[in-house]
């Protein structure tokens, strides 16, 4: 376990306010100044599995893959903060890394999280965990205050080699005023709804930037599986009482996700 850092604790009614008014809250303590290295140690640990081929921004899934990520999932300031979002039952169904190493020239467009998932009611709570300091020298997530209460953007497909996801939202939608950079430091962590607009740029920096994601759930959000067949969940805390969804092994051990989208048992035998 990495070292908790004594300034993590739970949301104020403030906190809570802002989150329903902005879509988003950031700066929060979870790991202590120590645990930099651990982080790093993790993120080497996990990637390095990968071949040269692979694209890690393209490995969803890490959470049903491998025991060291789903514990990292698990850690009890992390789901705190969640719980007092989503209230005491939810789940988690998706884990992945966002990766920007120095110059590499990737971007995340403009976009809304909702587009892309095909759940019903919306109200997935996204994580990001800094495993690096993250700045806007190195490309943090930036995100526009307020827009989640906006209802659903115009995206348009872009292929271009260099983003990171293909559905975007043109520029002349984004309210230039209302964008903020959501800087952090190894350990902290952001909350954002996914209604909320956000994006990346270029990490044109000599520092490596890359975030964990770690997405939950109420119990009561149900998958459309003819969408997304491969949509499993994991009990984080409470209770379900609705059990709409497929459930994903807890691992026993360290599988690792080659795609997007795999099923639970696609790891089984790596462990």
């Amino acid at each position: 376990m990495f070292k908790i850092s004594k300034k993590a604790r739970r949301l104020s009614e403030e906190e809570k306010l802002q989150y329903k008014k902005d879509g988003y809250i950031t700066g929060l303590p979870v790991f202590d100044t120590q645990a930099k290295e651990d982080l790093n140690d993790l993120f080497i640990s996990l990637s390095s599995r990968l071949t040269n081929d692979i694209d890690i921004n393209q490995t969803n899934m890490w959470h049903k893959a491998s025991l060291k990520f789903y514990n990292l999932c698990r850690t009890p300031a992390i789901l705190d903060y969640v719980e007092d979002l989503l209230g005491p039952n939810f789940f988690q169904w998706g884990g992945q890394f966002f990766l920007k190493e120095p110059r590499d020239g990737s971007v995340v467009p403009w976009h809304q999280d909702a587009q892309y998932w095909p759940l019903t009611p919306a109200k997935s709570v996204t994580v990001w965990l800094a495993l690096y300091d993250t700045d806007e020298q190195n490309a943090a997530m930036k995100v526009v205050k307020g827009s989640h209460n906006e209802g659903m953007f115009k995206h348009h497909t872009n292929k271009a080699s260099n983003l990171v996801l293909d559905q975007e939202v043109s520029e002349e939608q984004i309210k230039q005023e209302d964008i903020i950079s959501l800087n952090l430091k190894a350990g902290e962590i952001s909350l954002h709804d996914d209604g909320l607009l956000h994006g990346s740029e270029a990490n044109n920096s000599n520092r490596r930037r890359c975030g964990v994601t770690m997405r939950f759930a109420p119990v009561n959000v149900k998958a459309d599986l003819s969408i997304w067949p491969h949509f499993e969940t994991q009990h984080a805390r409470g209770v379900d009482d609705f059990n709409y969804n497929p459930v994903a092994e807890i691992p026993r051990g360290e599988g690792t996700p080659v795609k997007k989208f795999q099923y639970s048992r696609e790891f089984i035998e790596q462990w």
